[in-house]
């Protein structure tokens, strides 16, 4: 026990310096992952106060990928949320996951004696939900294929998955100035006119910081599918407000609604709304005509000359299970690689579905448009990739 005393003097100190001093704590606090950090939040009231202080200032977005295939009984984003859950460093509020439709609920060949093992789309569903934190909202879309940005960097190639099992999960904080929030419409059987009081609840109508409002589509091949998105869609159809999406198998997860006993056979419309002033975004619709790297590119440069700041920037692309490598003559990654290409640090995600919904349009603050054509419902889509930038404000 030699210095025994000098090392116990130290100690006390140190643990005077963690019991009392403020920006100590929070600095120190400020290296933990938010599930640590939850948990010394428990420590004692300064703690608390500093971990809740050190929480409101991680307003990036965070996101889980998921490209490897792994062992049969479970997808493999469920595996990669449990395990980046531990590390990331947001709380999520809201949550975006697309998975592929095949894998996310395939079946499992197995021999005459196993009882084959067939993954069931909800029991997925809810093991991702169970991950998350209790008051997040999330939404769950499994889709033909999926374009994902690895983990570990914003500036990493995103890649175009268009088979195989992969996915992501977009882990929103709580945005300063930002509000973000679902929504759910399905088709009534018995009304063929859609009540548009439902947007007003929806925070689509009467919000006049509303900017973007991503769309998808479910069980789209549905008589009256079509005409049911229109009724949608139109309305909402407005110069001030980026529409972007496409349809998509099915939604596996709609938590804020708690309506998981939807009718197998209805088909309607989910997505995600993002309201606040400092929102800019911008869409550009690659069509048919749009079949090589030069003309790629070139929607692009136009996506580019929208100026919208790229820092606490995401990119969505939504494209037609027609396009891909057969639309560019077995040229994989075409799309990815050009946004990549004009937007070296924001990271995109998107999928393969079976329609797009877009047009080009430009939302910022000074509020400048240019738009293809005035045709009023040219949104709807086929065999063509939606892209859209949205910047979320300025993170110091």
């Amino acid at each position: 026990g030699w210095g025994g005393g000098g090392a116990m003097e130290s100690a006390a100190k140190g643990g005077f310096v963690l019991a009392n001093l403020a920006e100590v704590v929070e600095r120190v606090l400020g290296f933990l992952p938010t599930k640590a950090l939850l948990r010394a939040a428990c420590v004692c009231r300064l703690w608390r106060e500093c971990a809740r202080r050190t929480l409101r200032t991680r307003q990036r977005i965070a996101w889980v990928s998921a490209l490897e295939p792994g062992p049969p009984e479970s997808h493999a984003l469920v595996r990669a949320l449990a395990r980046e859950l531990e590390k990331v460093h947001v709380l999520p509020q809201t949550v975006l996951y697309i998975a592929d439709a095949e894998t996310f609920s395939g079946h499992e060949e197995c021999h005459e004696q196993k009882k084959a093992r067939k993954r069931n789309s909800k029991e997925t569903a809810l093991a991702l939900e169970k991950l998350l934190p209790k008051r997040c909202q999330v939404l769950g879309l499994v889709t033909p294929g999926i374009v994902v940005t690895p983990m570990g960097s914003s500036s990493n190639q995103p890649q175009e998955i268009e088979e195989g099992e992969a996915g992501f999960a977009l882990l929103f904080p709580k945005i300063d100035g930002v509000k973000i929030h679902t929504f759910h419409f399905s088709k009534d059987v018995k009304n063929r006119v859609f009540d548009e009081s439902k947007f007003a609840e929806a925070g689509l109508k009467n919000n006049p910081d509303l900017r973007v409002v991503l769309l998808f589509g479910y069980n789209s091949w549905k008589t009256g599918a079509t005409r049911f998105l229109h009724q949608i869609v139109n309305p909402l159809n407005e110069k001030s407000i980026i529409l972007a999406g496409g349809q998509v198998e099915s939604f596996t997860s709609l938590t804020s609604e708690n309506n998981h006993a939807q009718p197998g056979d209805a088909c309607g419309v989910v997505g995600l709304a993002f309201s606040g002033p400092q929102i800019q975004s911008a869409t550009v619709l690659l069509d048919q005509d749009v079949a090589d790297e030069r003309t790629a590119e070139a929607a692009m440069q136009r996506l580019k000359a929208a100026n919208i700041p790229e820092h606490n920037a995401i990119g969505f692309m939504f494209a037609c299970v027609g396009r891909g490598y057969r639309h560019y003559k077995t040229k994989r990654n075409m799309e990815a690689d050009a946004f990549r290409k004009f937007f070296p640090n924001v990271p995109l995600f998107g999928f393969f579905g079976h329609g797009e919904i877009g047009c080009d349009r430009i939302v910022t603050g000074n509020f400048v448009l240019r738009e293809c054509n005035d045709i009023k419902d040219d949104l709807l889509h086929g065999y063509t990739t939606v892209m859209t930038l949205i910047h979320l404000g300025s993170t110091k």
